[in-house]
């Protein structure tokens, strides 16, 4: 089976590379894919060296699967082109996700939504895969009433750039920012660029992606994103009011039986998720489940993951997986 990775030299990328290689998917050949200024590039794949080629030349071989990561505006450009020539795309931008005519996905979700017909399938946003694999399951036990959130983001969501403007903060060196302001030592309250109602992008992201996937616009969400020193795993401080009665107790057991989450959530022994634990990993961790003692049936959880595995890759190759499952010949 053919399958091409566009970005295959971002963070995602090559994410993306190590995922499908340890998840065993059958490819057949596969054609890494970039801009112009990356072709000639090498990536390795299952410990073989490829050569990145433009995203022209794989749209000519005419792959069963692309999963992109290139960016917004290359997958507007180049993804219906991938799908007019029968190659179906999983998108890992936020070119696609609002779109009406486009499914938008977390396989253990909201698989159902996709037709043999989709030749476009949006990856969701790396903060509300992790925050939908947990309160998924509480909204359909329980419904939820309103969600409010804090992030705490790591910089490899920003990307490569992001990653060196903190490297070279710690090592003292002047360069190129990717931030308006230091992120070493600090947090900043800015993910994604300001709208006219004051949010930033990623935060409206987690409202709108939310209640798209969850198939509920009557949903109250509200969210804070915050970028944060941290070189990998998202972190989630959420609080939610559900419909229907619930306890602590309830959620745990819950929790515990969802497939992809983990519990960890011990205080008397000191458990609980941390992105440092997190890292590599492609589960979505959960804990300090704890009663709101200030309003009725509300609870409050902290929710991690590894933005660059279930928050990006894995997400995109388990969609690729179920795809072939059920739309493969």
């Amino acid at each position: 089976m053919k399958i091409a990775i566009a970005g295959a030299t971002g963070m995602v990328g090559r994410e993306l590379l190590k995922v499908l290689a340890q998840r065993g998917l059958p490819v057949s050949e596969l054609i890494p894919a970039a801009s112009q200024k990356s072709a000639g590039k090498e990536v390795e794949f299952n410990g073989k060296k490829y050569k990145v080629v433009p995203l022209e030349e794989a749209l000519s071989q005419k792959p069963v699967l692309a999963l992109f990561s290139p960016g917004g505006s290359v997958s507007k450009e180049w993804a219906p082109k991938f799908a007019a020539a029968g190659t179906t795309v999983i998108d890992n931008s936020s070119a696609w996700r609002m779109d009406k005519n486009i499914p938008l996905v977390v396989p253990e979700i909201n698989f159902e939504s996709i037709s043999a017909n989709d030749r476009i399938i949006a990856n969701p946003n790396c903060s509300t895969i992790q925050l939908l694999m947990a309160l998924a399951p509480l909204h359909r036990e329980y419904g939820l009433k309103r969600v409010v959130i804090s992030t705490y983001q790591s910089i490899t969501g920003t990307g490569k750039a992001a990653v060196q403007q903190l490297a070279n903060e710690r090592a003292g060196i002047t360069g190129e920012q990717a931030y308006p302001y230091a992120i070493d030592k600090n947090c900043l309250p800015h993910c994604d660029v300001f709208l006219d109602n004051d949010y930033t992008k990623e935060e409206m992201k987690l409202v709108n992606e939310t209640r798209k996937i969850l198939g509920d616009d009557k949903i109250g969400v509200t969210a804070t994103a915050v970028r944060v020193p941290v070189e990998g795993g998202h972190s989630e401080s959420v609080n939610i009011e559900l419909e229907k009665p619930a306890d602590v107790a309830a959620i745990r057991k819950l929790m515990h039986e969802t497939q992809g989450v983990v519990l960890q959530d011990n205080p008397q022994m000191n458990m609980y998720p941390m992105p440092l634990t997190s890292q590599g990993k492609d589960e979505v961790f959960v804990g300090r489940i704890r009663k709101d003692e200030s309003h009725p049936n509300a609870f409050n959880l902290w929710i991690v993951a590894d933005n660059l595995r279930k928050g990006a890759a894995t997400n995109a190759v388990q969609i690729a997986e179920k795809w072939l499952g059920r739309f493969g010949k």
